[in-house]
């Protein structure tokens, strides 16, 4: 009887054992499942994010394409379009103030000192806006010929662009040079627009001192603010200081964004543009080609101060939301087209260069 008892209690023992070796072996089954889905759904995760970020933006721009032509074509969404268009409108200057104020908590604010490669830019600005100006009243342009001008007028005098500085680090070039001359381009420009532009436009009735203040003022929000408000938290409230610049590529992002929205209002423009496609397609013929020689003029300056990325976007990458807003404001609108399709070029460009730099960095 006892042999039985002891015989049985091995039984169950062996099969208890052995389904607890089952239960075991199904739950590291499934564990090695999870691990491995997790592990794929990772990595696709990673590599999404990276695309996301080599092509930042051209994704961008297609987005902001994409979004308009939604809005503008689908009868179902008038509403929303008619309410969201002026809210981007409003946020866009946001956008701008905010990634300014990003860029500059990261500057080290005893190196902005002009350099000698800013005096040459600049100088080639002005030839540039020289030779348009002569064009237009050597020859006293009208119509059609005048809002050609004008448009390759407004993307030359266009101050550097705001987001020049994120472009520039992220090429490897040198952040302090870059926002010392972005400061200076902003104010070289309210200096000129209110001179140039009433010798083009007779219809202008704004006296000198009016035009620079009204200019003035839209730079100094844009600009001298956001710098202001960066030196006060960067030297007086540092836990924000360090909150700010701990998120990687913020201003980078918030640049790609305004993008997306810029990129929406200018094929806007060229939807409801009162002329024909022919025209619209030598517009932008011309702030292709203009892009091109402001990039190669400002890229052959700086190989001489080896600042060859500095310089090349400091004169190639321009601040075309204010160039849009001041060929509205002052000359045809149909001249915004100019700058408008230019934002389009010199992105394209950034995205040539971002590529070409990652390469590069790959290969090291």
């Amino acid at each position: 009887m006892q042999r039985k008892c002891a015989f049985f209690a091995e039984r169950v023992f062996f099969i208890e054992n052995l389904r607890m070796r089952q239960r075991l072996c199904i739950f590291a089954c499934a564990n090695s499942v999870d691990l491995a889905v997790s592990a794929m759904v990772n990595k696709t995760i990673d590599e999404m994010k990276d695309l996301l970020k080599n092509w930042t933006l051209p994704v961008a721009m297609l987005s902001g394409t994409v979004l308009y032509l939604l809005f503008a074509f689908t009868p179902s969404l008038n509403g929303a379009a008619s309410v969201l268009g002026p809210f981007f409108d409003q946020i866009l200057p946001l956008f701008m103030f905010f990634i300014l104020l990003v860029t500059f908590c990261k500057v080290d604010f005893h190196k902005l000192r002009p350099v000698r490669w800013h005096w040459w830019v600049a100088l080639f600005q002005l030839i540039f806006i020289g030779a348009v100006v002569a064009l237009i009243l050597g020859f006293r342009l009208r119509g059609q010929h005048l809002v050609l001008a004008e448009a390759v007028l407004c993307c030359i005098i266009g101050p550097c662009a705001a987001a020049a500085p994120v472009v520039t680090v992220k090429l490897g070039g040198d952040l302090e040079t870059i926002t010392t001359y972005t400061f200076l381009s902003n104010f070289i420009t309210a200096a000129l627009v209110p001179v140039v532009f009433p010798l083009i436009d007779t219809d202008i009735h704004m006296s000198f001192l009016n035009s620079f203040l009204l200019i003035l003022y839209k730079v100094c929000l844009i600009l001298v603010l956001p710098m202001l408000l960066a030196y006060i938290i960067k030297h007086h409230l540092h836990r924000l200081h360090q909150a700010i610049v701990s998120v990687k590529d913020l201003s980078f992002y918030l640049w790609a964004i305004s993008l997306s929205i810029v990129t929406g209002t200018t094929v806007r423009n060229i939807v409801h543009a009162d002329t024909t496609v022919p025209f619209l397609l030598l517009i932008a013929l011309l702030g292709l080609l203009l892009c091109i020689v402001q990039f190669a003029v400002g890229r052959y300056v700086g190989h001489f101060f080896n600042a060859v990325v500095n310089a090349g976007q400091a004169l190639g990458q321009k601040n075309t939301t204010f160039a849009i807003w001041i060929s509205y404001m002052y000359l045809n609108p149909l001249s915004s087209v100019g700058p408008g399709c230019y934002i389009l070029w010199q992105n394209i460009v950034n995205s040539i260069e971002l590529w070409q730099h990652r390469k590069a960095e790959e290969r090291k």
